[in-house]
């Protein structure tokens, strides 16, 4: 698969934060079709002992089975520092990329999207990068405030900046359990990412591509 390159890799955190500031511009919120969607990549990576490795798991939707699993493992090059995630889990998610044969109808990144400080989260930098719907969905909180939304899975409530503009969602795939925090990375708006991360949990907590994409990125070799 084919995708953008819209800067360097190596960078200073100072140099990072403008580039976020450069990637924002470039997102587009808009609603997309879901009875077009075929096929849905879940994307996660996992660091361990000074390498990176990203596994991206494509499945078919709304059947959600596996169509293919592709990964790719190399060192990792920058630190971890809150809301400069894209750039230490970019280049490696991007080289997984190149590896994909069947293109994606929508990404669904495990980590943030618009809900991010500068409005530019993993899904949102990868998605312009890679001209395709993406979603974030995160375990928990970066950016932005929110009332609990109801126990009853579907239930959500509205993320919002500190100006009071939505910027996500906060969502409860499952009875009973803590909520998911959904954003919008580019190409797709808040209630199609809502919608579609959903569908994609038919039983736990996790969608589907995201417990596809961990289980792949957690093995050892």
């Amino acid at each position: 698969m084919k995708f953008l390159n819209l800067h360097k890799w190596n960078l200073t955190p100072a140099e990072a934060i403008k580039v976020q500031a450069f990637i924002s511009k470039r997102v587009k919120l808009k609603k997309i079709q879901l009875e077009k969607v075929k096929i849905v990549a879940g994307v996660d990576v996992s660091v361990k002992e000074g390498f990176s490795k990203a596994s991206i798991v494509a499945l078919s939707f709304p059947s959600l089975r596996v169509v293919e699993i592709t990964t790719h493992k190399m060192k990792t090059v920058f630190p971890y520092i809150p809301g400069l995630l894209s750039f230490r889990e970019g280049p490696v998610i991007l080289e997984c990329v190149k590896r994909i044969k069947n293109v994606p109808d929508v990404f669904i990144f495990d980590g943030q999207g618009l809900a991010h400080p500068r409005k530019a989260g993993l899904a949102c930098h990868l998605g312009v990068f890679l001209g395709v719907p993406s979603v974030g969905c995160a375990k928990s909180r970066l950016y932005g405030t929110f009332t609990p939304p109801g126990r009853k899975k579907g239930s959500y409530s509205d993320l919002k900046d500190g100006s009071g503009e939505i910027i996500g969602s906060v969502l409860r795939t499952r009875d009973n359990t803590k909520p998911l925090f959904v954003s919008p990375g580019h190409l797709i708006d808040i209630p199609s990412a809502r919608k579609i991360v959903l569908l994609l949990s038919p039983k736990y907590r996790l969608p589907e591509p995201i417990r596809a994409a961990h289980k792949a990125a957690s093995l050892s070799s």
